[in-house]
C-alpha cells in the first residue's frame, strides 16, 4: 500500500525524536508527581482486617502520615465489623484530608461465601470514601506487586519490606497496612508525568 509524501515526512519526524526510556519499577528515593493530589489514601478492604495507609507526596521520598489495620474480632457479627470500618475511615478522612483513594482490585474467589463477605467489607469502605467526595481508583494486586517489588507474584512479606524501605519506616508495617501503603505508592507512580496508562476510576 502506498503512502503520500506528507505521511512519509511525518514518519521521518517521529523517527528523529529521541526515544523515551521505559519507566522502571519503584526504587527508593524516586521522585513522584501526581498532579493536584498530594495526600493519597490506600485501602485494602477485608471484613476482619482492613488495611489503610495515608501518604503525602514529598521529596526525596513520600511522607507517611498514617497506616494501620481496622481489626475486628472473629466473634463479632459482620454488621458490627462493617460499622467499625466505616467509622474508622471517617476518622482517618477527617484527620488527614486525603483527596484521592486507591483500593485493591477485586480478586477471584473460589468460595462464594468468602466473595460475598469481602464484597460487604469493600462496599462499606467505598461508601465511607465516596461520602467524603474523594476520587476512587482501583489497582490489581499483581500490578501493585510488580511496581513495588518488581515481581507480580511477590509474597506479602516482600511487599512489606520494600514499603518499609521506600518510606523509610522504623518498623515493617503490618501486612494489611503494607498492602495499603503499596497501593498509595503505586497510584502515585501511575499518575506521574511518566505514566503511560490511565488508572481505573470507580
Amino acid at each position: 500500500m502506498g503512502i503520500t509524501p506528507q505521511q512519509f515526512k511525518r514518519m521521518e519526524e517521529r523517527l528523529a525524536r529521541p526515544a523515551r526510556a521505559a519507566t522502571p519499577a519503584f526504587q527508593p528515593g524516586v521522585r513522584i508527581h501526581s498532579g493536584t493530589h498530594q495526600i493519597i489514601l490506600g485501602l485494602d478492604p477485608s471484613l476482619r482486617g482492613t488495611g489503610f495507609g495515608v501518604i503525602r507526596l514529598a521529596r526525596p521520598t513520600p511522607e507517611t502520615l498514617a497506616h494501620g489495620t481496622i481489626s475486628c474480632s472473629q466473634t463479632w457479627e459482620r454488621s458490627r465489623c462493617l460499622v467499625k470500618i466505616v467509622q474508622t475511615l471517617r476518622d482517618v478522612l477527617r484527620q488527614f484530608q486525603p483527596t484521592v483513594c486507591v483500593v485493591e482490585g477485586i480478586f477471584y474467589a473460589q468460595n462464594l461465601q468468602t466473595a460475598m463477605i469481602m464484597g460487604e467489607a469493600r462496599g462499606a469502605a467505598l461508601s465511607a470514601i465516596g461520602e467524603a467526595g474523594l476520587e476512587i481508583y482501583e489497582l490489581a494486586p499483581r500490578k501493585v506487586k510488580q511496581a513495588i517489588v518488581g515481581y507480580g507474584a511477590a509474597q506479602k512479606i516482600a511487599v512489606a519490606k520494600m514499603v518499609q524501605r521506600m518510606l523509610r519506616l522504623a518498623e515493617i508495617p503490618s501486612p494489611d497496612a503494607a498492602d495499603a501503603l503499596a497501593l498509595a505508592l503505586t497510584h502515585a507512580q501511575e499518575n506521574s508525568r511518566y505514566g503511560l496508562t490511565a488508572p481505573k476510576k470507580i
